[in-house]
């Protein structure tokens, strides 16, 4: 999301390189396959996690599934009040999930029923982007979770008694991040804290920058912490490399043309991660912040990459999924999903580009987002196991591919 640039000046932009891009795709013959697929009758924004029988989401119809990971078939539903969930962790015989009714569950794994419950004063919605509910991690026992009551919350994994709580000054729908005994998290209210995560005492804070139309410089999704720094992208358009002993910039990288949202993903030395309104998948060198490559789309990438290999896989708005090398950014294979299959056409013409009269922030912001989200629009992070991928999409599908014949 940008309103910095012209609506029909980041339009001409998306265009401009989404050319190049479909000229890639359309040579490229699909080899990532359909395995099987579950449809719910919600959107799904959450990642998949598994065990080795099942797989666990949440949906917008409600329901928090456990769906057998062999063929996709319901194993147990659970009934909720909620109508948006957090990706869920699993310890030992328990599946723990937050949702937007302000509740957090921690269902037994195996029979879909509530073994523990805590109820915040209430969830909060920021606005049409903010997706994502903060993943609860666990770490020593002890599990932690950002709350949209602006507070982080750590409990006894096994009884749901409360150990600590830490006030931030704005909704935390960022993932935490445990390292040794620190808690790493963003919140809404523009800063990335280092906490104690035995006490919850904070050990530092520090305030991004801030954008003209976004002064908070809202930290939205986990940062990545590793080598003793601190990565994380904002709504005030950077990504940040912070010291994790001491909070200290390291460098920022500034991308002019939106939000960086997506946690970024390490490997051999540099970071990727896609953009919002930039429209581009990008590769950067870990020392410098220097842009090394970038693959322009056609539509917000805000789930995380993962490595494959020498390859990276990631979904994005537009209702497909890719497969691009990791030292040259050439797309080796991409999937569709139903919604994308079904529906490209109420957001591009032929050629893949903006149709004539659709407007991304224009009059009717909110039918723009709405045809976006029915592309099957896929922001959750892609959850690979082997040659298989599980992902959920926001036509309420979850799809499991392979990638046998990609590699």
């Amino acid at each position: 999301m940008s309103l910095e640039e012209p609506n029909s000046l980041i339009m001409t932009k998306t265009n401009q390189l989404s050319l190049f891009l479909l000229v890639l795709t359309a040579s490229l013959s699909a080899q990532i396959t359909e395995v099987w697929k579950f449809k719910t009758e919600g959107r799904i924004f959450a990642s998949t996690v598994s065990d080795d029988e099942n797989i666990y989401i949440g949906s917008g119809d409600g329901l928090f599934y456990a769906l057998d990971k062999k063929n996709g078939d319901k194993v147990w539903s659970y009934q909720t009040t909620s109508t948006k969930f957090s990706t869920a962790v699993m310890i030992d015989n328990l599946v723990c999930f937050g949702t937007n009714d302000g509740a957090f569950y921690a269902l037994d794994k195996k029979k879909g029923t509530v073994v523990w419950q805590h109820q915040t004063s209430g969830e909060e919605e920021l606005d049409m982007w903010d997706y994502y509910l903060s993943t609860p991690v666990v770490a020593e026992g002890v599990l932690y979770w950002g709350c949209g009551d602006t507070f982080v919350y750590a409990f006894d994994a096994t009884t749901g008694e409360e150990k600590w709580t830490y006030k931030t000054d704005g909704i935390v729908h960022a993932t935490p991040v445990v390292k040794g005994n620190k808690l790493f998290i963003g919140s809404f209210d523009g800063h990335m804290y280092a906490l104690n995560a035995l006490s919850g005492e904070m050990l530092w804070k520090f305030k991004t920058l801030g954008a003209h139309y976004f002064p908070k410089g809202e930290v939205q999704k986990a940062p990545l912490v590793a080598d003793g720094v601190v990565y994380f992208g904002t709504r005030d358009y950077n990504l940040y490399a912070l010291d994790a002993e001491t909070g200290r910039t390291l460098w920022n990288y500034r991308e002019p043309h939106g939000w960086i949202i997506a946690t970024p993903a390490l490997q051999d030395g540099h970071l990727y991660f896609g953009l919002s309104d930039g429209h581009q998948f990008c590769c950067l060198n870990v020392q410098s912040g220097a842009m090394k490559w970038t693959i322009p789309l056609n539509m917000r990438v805000f789930g995380e990459a993962i490595p494959v290999g020498d390859k990276l896989l990631f979904g994005s708005h537009n209702g497909m999924l890719y497969l691009v090398n990791a030292a040259d950014g050439k797309i080796k294979d991409h999937f569709k999903t139903d919604g994308c299959v079904k529906n490209s056409m109420e957001v591009f013409d032929e050629s893949g580009v903006f149709k004539s009269g659709f407007e991304l922030y224009g009059a009717d912001m909110l039918g723009s987002e709405e045809k976006i989200l029915n592309l099957g629009a896929i922001l959750s992070t892609p959850h690979v196991e082997g040659d298989l991928v599980y992902f959920g999409s926001a036509d309420g599908t979850v799809y499991a591919v392979s990638l046998a014949n990609s590699k």
